[in-house]
């Protein structure tokens, strides 16, 4: 979305993000919980910049800048959602935009580590296993991804297995 240097809808924050579900191959999903609405539980998520960002920078921004975690492997579904903005976070963009355009990746990595939170973000963060995420994600459409990912790995392993 290209926009004009000067043009005041700059100052909100763009209506179009990128969720990140970060995972070990030994089935645990990475969990963070807001500093700012501490009932809120998500995988990474952050909005694209007003510049011509592309996703996939966006997505590894989003990753260092929340989990410390950089995105080798970074994985694009190719997928988006659509949602209405919570109402608690609708100040924070153009007074005439309620819907945020979501675009879904996915990263493995091996196992459980430390991650480095952004303290004016989220609070803390814990591993769950998929259907604890899924349960836990206060975002519907960060459920679903969730899911999605566990069918995807199970239908994987099962083609693994038939080998």
């Amino acid at each position: 979305m290209k926009l004009n240097q000067d043009d005041p809808v700059k100052k909100y924050k763009r209506p179009e993000s990128v969720l990140v579900v970060v995972y070990t191959r030994t089935g645990k999903v990475l969990m963070l919980r807001r500093a700012d609405h501490p009932e809120f539980w998500q995988s990474v998520t952050g909005s694209l910049e007003w510049d011509d960002e592309n996703l996939a920078a966006t997505a590894k921004r989003e990753l260092r800048e929340e989990t410390g975690l950089t995105a080798d492997g970074l994985r694009d579904w190719e997928k988006t959602n659509r949602y209405v903005i919570f109402p608690q976070w609708r100040y924070k963009y153009a007074p005439e935009v309620s819907e945020n355009t979501e675009h879904v990746f996915s990263l493995e990595i091996p196992a459980e580590i430390i991650v480095t939170l952004n303290p004016a973000e989220h609070d803390e963060y814990k591993w769950m296993d998929f259907n604890e995420a899924a349960e836990r994600a206060t975002s519907g459409s960060n459920r679903d991804a969730i899911l999605a990912l566990t069918a995807v790995l199970a239908k994987d392993r099962q083609a693994g297995e038939g080998r």
